[in-house]
This record gives structure tokens, sequence and C-alpha cells, in this order.
């Protein structure tokens, strides 16, 4: 089958559904690809490049005509008219906002794929388009943030006097909301975020960020991997929350997006007179309603004040080159899916529940909606348990128990030494005094310490070497063998040991990989 990737018609686009990485991956697959004149061109891309990964490049009716057609934004009414009978178009259809254009799609013989309908499942992380566009707008908004503010980021202190450093609010820590604090707090600032579902607390902490929470009855657990709609007992806290910050903080960029719906707003027109002179505020909801009062989409304005409203809608098309290069490998990992026996053949598996996801239309019917799916983690919530007796649970030792069982432990030592034929005793007073110490060495230090604990006291305890050693100036061969086998075998305790631990160590030091 032949695979055409084609310019995007689009105003303003600068991106593209394949890359000269990502196509020749594609040839692998056994497709023959090809490629209009110039779709590349905004990112960068060249033809020459094309021809080097192994595609040709054709002209633009050539392109449409292929077998599956990959592009970027969805097809209007005249590139759908050019689509030949069966072809596959596999695109960013957006079906569940736009039901003219479904409607449209059954108009014509073909099979419609919408990339952005992916599942949030693991299995199809790879494909998902969505969080790709999403981290590239995330971190693409504190560059225009840090752009307006005209300050550091991060706080310094000169021989001209101290900095102080940008404190940011981050309003919804989804996949641009998350990649927005890894850049804000590479940069240095003090950073801040809201979500109303707590499961995304520890990843807020794990890359920089303070997670504020909204505390109510009802948390906002997510059943399918996007934000949901709050209540109105969340949405009141949380106004609060925000009246407070806007006062405190320099810049805020916020995230919220309800699949199917209008952006919920967030930041009043209060919220943004509070804020400070110099303040900036970017709204990545702008193209759906926006999540700031004040927001005038695809423009960045300043208000009376002072602050500064970013609304672009075009953040992911600032960076060309990277975003047709994660689009592009969603596509591929997609098409892999797509082409069990990696033979060039697109195959379509409507029990597969990533495949039946993404199915707007196929062969001219209408397959839109999906069924619904839970991709959720969270446990359901557990019945309340009888309460449990005293009695019934379990008792540990108490001070008194423990005494008594060391003195009988220390009688029954004493006993044995003062029977036992010597050297015995040495040896088991050697023992003992080996275990208690690596209790007490071993037995108290942290979990989160074992693993590179463990692997050099393993080297340590490698000193048996030692004694091996003295064995081998004996006349027993028995005895001799024994001891070479202990020589070769606490050499490699030893030495790997070290070599584990050495390892482990390098992967807790900033900059090595």
């Amino acid at each position: 089958m032949r695979i055409g990737i084609v310019t995007e018609s689009s105003p303003g686009e600068t991106r593209v559904a394949g890359t000269p990485s990502t196509v020749s991956q594609l040839v692998k697959l056994g497709y023959e690809v090809v490629v209009e004149a110039g779709a590349g061109e905004w990112a960068s891309f060249r033809d020459a490049d094309y021809v080097a990964a192994g595609v040709a490049i054709v002209d633009k009716t050539q392109a449409w005509n292929a077998d599956v057609v990959l592009k970027l934004n969805a097809p209007n009414d005249a590139e759908l008219a050019q689509l030949t009978s069966g072809a596959t178009v596999i695109s960013w259809l957006s079906p569940g906002l736009n039901p003219d254009l479904v409607e449209r799609l059954t108009q014509y013989p073909i099979t419609a794929l919408a990339v952005d309908a992916v599942p949030r499942i693991s299995r199809a992380q790879s494909m998902d388009v969505l969080s790709s566009t999403a981290n590239i707008a995330g971190y693409r908004a504190v560059v225009e943030a840090a752009n307006a503010f005209g300050r550091f980021f991060t706080g310094q202190i000169t021989a001209a006097g101290k900095v102080p450093p940008a404190k940011v609010l981050i309003a919804g820590a989804g996949v641009a909301g998350l990649a927005a604090i890894g850049a804000a707090s590479a940069l240095g600032a003090i950073v801040r975020a809201t979500d109303p579902r707590p499961e995304v607390a520890d990843q807020v902490k794990s890359i920089g960020g303070t997670y504020l929470a909204v505390e109510i009855a009802d948390q906002g657990v997510s059943s399918d991997g996007y934000a949901k709609a709050t209540s109105e007992d969340y949405n009141r806290r949380a106004a609060e929350l925000y009246s407070e910050q806007a006062r405190d903080v320099d810049i805020i960029i916020t995230t919220a997006n309800i699949p199917g719906r209008a952006a919920p707003k967030l930041i009043t027109a209060a919220d943004v007179a509070s804020m400070r002179s110099g303040s900036v505020i970017v709204d990545l909801a702008a193209a759906n309603g926006g999540n700031v009062e004040g927001t005038v989409p695809g423009e960045k304005i300043v208000t009376a004040n002072g602050v500064t409203i970013i609304g672009y809608t075009d953040l992911a098309r600032r960076l060309p080159a990277q975003a047709s290069q994660l689009f592009g490998q969603n596509l591929v990992n997609l098409l892999k899916l797509l082409t069990p026996g990696k033979d060039g053949v697109l195959v379509l598996d409507q029990t597969d529940i990533v495949q039946r996801s993404i199915i707007v239309v196929q062969n001219g019917e209408k397959l839109w909606p999906p069924p619904p799916v839970q991709v959720s983690a969270a446990p359901a919530a557990a019945a309340s348990a009888a309460p449990i007796s005293p009695a019934a649970a379990k008792k540990g030792l108490g001070t008194g128990s423990r005494l008594a069982l060391t003195a009988v432990g220390v009688a029954a030592l004493f006993l044995l030494v003062a029977i036992a034929p010597d050297p015995l005793p040495r040896h088991i007073t050697v023992l003992t005094l080996s275990i208690v110490i690596g209790f007490y060495v071993i037995g108290k230090v942290n979990h989160a310490l074992h693993t590179p604990l463990m692997s050099i006291t393993n080297a340590i305890s490698g000193i048996i070497v030692v004694g091996a050693m003295l064995q081998l100036a004996g006349v027993d061969p028995v005895t001799r063998t024994l001891s070479f086998v202990a020589v070769l075998l606490a050499s490699i305790n030893i030495f790997g040991g070290f070599a584990v631990t050495r390892r482990m160590l390098r992967m807790f030091s900033k900059g090595n990989s």
C-alpha cells in the first residue's frame, strides 16, 4: 500500500505529518511512501532529506491519491474529494467537537481515523498525539512567559543587589501543566501547581513544583485519563485559592481543558486586576474559550493595570521541527499497530480497544462515538470495615519479654562456651559478635539505602578470601581445591560488589546518564 504525506492547507500551519526519520520507519513496515513537494519546508525539512530517507517526492494530486493519507489538520471538503475510493485518512479530526465533519466524512467511501481519540491507556501512550502536542505547548508557554516577563526566573545575589526568583502558578497539572512546571523549575522559578486530580500531587513534587491542594470531600479522580468537570464546592474553594495566588505570583499559566466542552473559567477579571504590573498570564485553553476572563484567542494583550495576557493558539506550531517529529512518531507507532504483518498492508481490528476508539468512519459507515474506555488507576472505594478489637490485633513483644529472651540467650551462650572444647568457644564468640554487629549495622539502615549498601557490604564480606588464601599453603589436595574455589568466588564477590556500588552511585550523580 502507498502512504501519502501531504502539505497542510490550514493558514499558519508550519508542521508536517512525517519527517525524514519517521518516513524511513514507514518504509521498513513495507509501505511505499510518497511526500508532496514542499510539505516539510516550514519545518526545515527539505525535499532532498526525504529522498535520502528512501521516499519519493510527488505533486499534490499523486500524494492525495495514496491508499493511506497522513495529515495533521482535518481535511476540508476539497481535500476529501481528492481521496480515492477505499482510501484511509489518518488525521487530527476532533470528532467530539466537530459533528458536522463526522457527517461529511460519511458521504465518502473512505475510512477516517482520529489520532486525537487514542485512549489514555498504558499501551497507547506512544500514539497519544494530545500528550505530544500538549508537552510542546506547555514548554513553549514558559518560553513565551519568560519573553514577556522581562526579568530573571531564577533568584540571584549580585554586587548590584539581590534578585528574587519569579513565582509561577500552573493551573492544571496534566501533560501541558507538567511540562510547564518542569521548564519553569529548570529556569529557577518558584513553581506552584493545582489540579482537581489528587493523584498528580506526587508528579508535581517530583519535578520541582509545590502542589496546592483544594480540600473538598469529593476528590476529582479521573476515569479516562483526562480532567473532568469539577463540582460547585471545588470551584468555590479553587476560586479563593486562585484569587489568593494571583496577588502573590508573577506568572500564571492555565492549562485546564475538558474534552468536548468549553474551557472552564479559572481566573476572573478581578484576579487579573489584583496582579502586579508586569505580571504575565499564558492561557493554553484560549482556542477552546480560555481559562482567563479577557483572553483574546490568538493574540497578546496588555490590561489597564499592566498585566500581559497571552492567548496564542499556535504554540506547538512555534516549534515546528520538534512538533512534526513527535507527531510523525506517534503516527509511526499507530501504523505499527495497524500493520501486524509488517507487510505494508493496513488492517483494522475493531476488537482492539485502541483501534476501535479512533475509527470515526469505516468505508463510509459512521462508527463514532466508540464504547467508553475505563482507564483510571484509582482504586474503588472500599466498604467500611468493622472495627478490629484490640484483643484481635497482633501484639508485639513487650519490653519485659524482650529483656527476658535476651537474658536466656546470653545464658545459653555462656553455657555453650563453658562446655565446648577449644577452639570452638572462640569461633562461637566471633560468630555471635558478627551477628550482633551485622544486625545493628545493616538491619537498622533505612530501606531506601539498602540496595547500594548491600552491594558494598557484599564486597566487604569477601574478605573470606584472606582465610582461603592461607589454606592454599596446606598439603591436603581437597583443602587446597576448596580454598581455590573459595578464593575465586570471594574475588568475584569483591570486585562485583564494588562495581555495582559504583554504577549505583553514578546513577544518583547529577549530569551522569
